[in-house]
């Protein structure tokens, strides 16, 4: 099942396609269950925006191997949702993408099997299809700061100070590493120069970290039905986001001592924390830092309309749509 936000872009959308059937042949366990928990997330819905990301960008060199493009498509993706896998047990989530989360319907032993079987999945498409061991290498590189990213959120928790500088540094890591890997990696292989590469490589940062920031604010935003997960989850495990940090600093008074409490926030207090953030303008806040990633990315892209002007219109529509988005 592909997200209807492909339906504009069919030459996309094709592609996406065979992408997610790359992924699904890729997975082949003796065991069904482990078998079924994958298969289970991998048709739940999601965007595939990191795969749409790498085919875009390969379109600026000179590849014409599609099946190649597709496969290293489906190695990022398969890296992506490994990593949902394993934040979910972490979390202990409920709900991913509005259906119950694998480590709740599986349970957790079931969901760490998946996620790392998902992480092999990634380098055996990665070893059959890419041209040399650069772009492992650059893989293993790129998990290796995810990683850091999912640390640092860690050693924060909890943390009502936390500088929003070390935020920033912790969804780069978290988040827009995986966009940047997808968007050089699809530059990289599709043969493209290594300025385009380059550019590729921090376009895709600034989307992931503008993404993230996004999915942040949709927290004070949206509905759980819209959002698919339940709202200020995050605040209740100590993860502070950037319009709770904003709102802090706008109204430490009436912030915090919500925060300090020892026990768990009622719904009464949740909903509290929610009209004070927005009353401190800490979503406004937010948006602005995400408009400001956004406007970074967007002005670089334009720099490669030269090169390929349809591709680069695409990208622009795609990126100026996530800033934008309601889920």
């Amino acid at each position: 099942m592909i997200h209807p936000l492909w339906n504009e872009y069919p030459q996309l959308q094709k592609e996406l396609k065979q992408t997610l059937t790359i992924m699904q042949q890729s997975v082949n366990l003796a065991n069904k269950e482990v078998e079924a928990a994958i298969l289970t997330m991998m048709h739940s819905g999601g965007k595939m925006l990191r795969p749409a990301y790498l085919l875009l960008f390969s379109y600026y060199g000179k590849e014409t191997d599609r099946q190649k493009m597709m496969a290293l498509a489906a190695s990022v993706e398969t890296l992506h949702t490994a990593t949902l896998i394993h934040d979910d047990i972490v979390d202990e989530a409920a709900t991913r993408r509005s259906h119950p989360s694998i480590q709740a319907t599986f349970g957790k032993d079931v969901a760490v099997y998946a996620g790392d079987y998902l992480f092999v999945s990634c380098f055996k498409i990665l070893a059959r299809y890419a041209s040399d061991l650069k772009s492992m290498e650059l893989n293993i590189d790129s998990m290796d700061r995810i990683l850091s990213g999912e640390i640092g959120q860690m050693d924060t928790r909890y943390q009502t100070d936390l500088p929003i500088e070390t935020y920033l540094d912790n969804i780069a890591g978290k988040t827009g590493e995986l966009f940047s890997l997808a968007c050089f990696l699809g530059a990289f292989e599709g043969q493209a120069s290594k300025t385009v590469a380059k550019k590729a490589k921090d376009i895709g940062l600034n989307v992931g970290i503008a993404f993230q920031i996004m999915d942040d604010i949709l927290d004070y935003s949206e509905t759980e039905t819209q959002l698919g997960k339940p709202v200020l989850e995050d605040v209740k495990q100590g993860v502070y986001s950037l319009p709770l940090l904003c709102a802090i600093q706008e109204n430490p008074t009436e912030i915090l001592p919500l925060l300090y409490k020892k026990e768990q926030l009622t719904e009464q207090e949740t909903n509290e924390l929610y009209q004070l953030v927005h009353t401190a303008n800490g979503v406004t806040q937010a948006k602005q830092y995400a408009e400001k990633y956004t406007t970074a990315a967007l002005k670089s892209l334009k720099s490669l309309r030269s090169i390929n002007p349809e591709v680069t219109d695409m990208i622009y529509r795609l990126t100026e749509h996530l800033l934008k988005r309601t889920q």
